[in-house]
């Protein structure tokens, strides 16, 4: 395996050794907790110009639905950022923002802005409250400046519940059987005896990043797999549980529609459900909506080397998420790509998948530590890739 992985990096070399000006992509994810797409990707660029400063540097700072989605985007558009108030999960007001592209009439969101669970404290954690309106409250300003087609990045949430809340944002109303209006929250969800969309607002094309293929339901739905990490215990995933059924009971009988089933309708506590019924919104994976929007494939095609990474590498990397969907761009156009990254999981699919792979730690140091100067650590590992992709007498 390491003779496999010499022998690339001698054909990434050969970019430094024909001479020349260097052309380098620079495309991370995030390294979570620690530092944005954008943070690493200048982080990288410092350590790899100490030692080449004639390299040609550009970015595409990447990411999933998640936190960084609508930062992302932003990188490669013209536009400017439209601040607002909102509420986080909980009901607390709050200032967001989203990213609107006046030529495209185009708004781009992030779910996490409004009803992200990095906005609680672990205490504040409510799985019976948690509601998606304040993303719905975003959703409406956009629909309000004459968005034509609203970019949605889905991760990142504290909610589950169905995206009740961001439906009620949008003018529908869930009744009791007796006619009651109920707040759009968890709690309520079994009590709902039908849904009135008579007001609900005419809606623009909406695309979903979603990077989960979980249904709404079951045991891979979204009480069971994602609601534990929001704060329910056993008691409220069964609650949950029967909450979203009842739901989606509701929505195929008032609605004439029912996306239970869909792959991606359990992200982000059913906020993909949510949009596919009260949105007529389309899912589509992050990591391609991303590349598409910010043009990739032609910006690999038009560098000599890549560099990606994210926080850690291993097998949930390949499924889907960013350093592996810019690996296979970059194969596709016999480009050679570098991985680095806080943690490398050590099996061949994860070397195979890049052409070298630099865990940035190098030296013994504590996670807190490790988080915290992220940027030293990741200015030595890029001068480290650099000097080592320059000087073939090393290979």
């Amino acid at each position: 395996m390491k003779q496999a992985r010499d022998l690339r990096l001698q054909e990434s070399a050969r970019v430094f050794i024909l001479g020349g000006v260097v052309k380098l992509l620079i495309a991370p994810d995030k390294f979570k907790g620690s530092l944005s797409a954008a943070g690493v990707s200048e982080a990288l660029s410092v350590g790899w110009k100490s030692i080449l400063p004639e390299t040609e540097v550009s970015f595409a700072p990447m990411a999933d639905g998640g936190e960084g989605f609508a930062e992302a985007l932003a990188s490669a558009l013209v536009g400017e950022w439209i601040y607002l108030e909102s509420f986080d999960a909980i009901g607390r007001p709050i200032q967001c923002r989203f990213f609107w592209e006046p030529a495209t009439h185009t708004a781009i969101l992030a779910m996490s802005e409004a009803s992200g669970i990095e906005r609680l404290s672990s205490r504040e954690r409510d799985p019976y409250k948690a509601s998606t309106f304040g993303t719905g409250i975003l959703l409406r300003r956009a629909v309000e400046l004459g968005a034509k087609r609203v970019l949605l990045g889905l991760g990142g949430s504290a909610t589950t519940d169905g995206g009740v809340g961001m439906a009620a944002a949008l003018g529908y109303r869930f009744l009791s059987a007796g006619g009651e209006v109920l707040e759009p929250l968890p709690s309520n969800l079994t009590r709902i005896g039908r849904i009135d969309s008579s007001e609900a607002r005419p809606l623009p094309e909406i695309i979903a990043a979603c990077d989960v293929q979980n249904p709404l339901l079951g045991t891979r739905g979204s009480a069971a797999v994602f609601a534990p990490q929001k704060g329910a215990d056993a008691n409220a995933v069964h609650f949950l549980e029967a909450g979203l059924a009842h739901l989606a009971g509701m929505v195929r009988r008032d609605l004439t529609c029912d996306f239970r089933n869909t792959p991606g309708a359990g992200a982000a506590g059913g906020m993909g459900y949510g949009l596919l019924s009260f949105c007529r919104a389309r899912l589509e994976p992050g990591f391609d909506l991303v590349s598409k929007a910010v043009g990739l494939e032609d910006r690999i095609a038009q560098s000599d080397l890549v560099l990606t990474g994210e926080g850690r590498l291993d097998s949930q990397t390949l499924e889907g998420k960013g350093p592996a969907g810019i690996a296979a761009l970059a194969r596709a156009a016999g480009k050679p790509v570098l991985a680095f990254a806080g943690s490398i999981e050590e099996s061949p699919e994860i070397h195979a998948c890049f052409d070298a792979t630099f865990p940035i730690i190098d030296r013994a140091v504590s996670l807190e530590e490790a988080m915290k100067d992220a940027p030293a650590f990741l200015h030595r590992a890029a001068a480290r890739a650099a000097r080592l992709i320059s000087n073939p007498i090393q290979l």
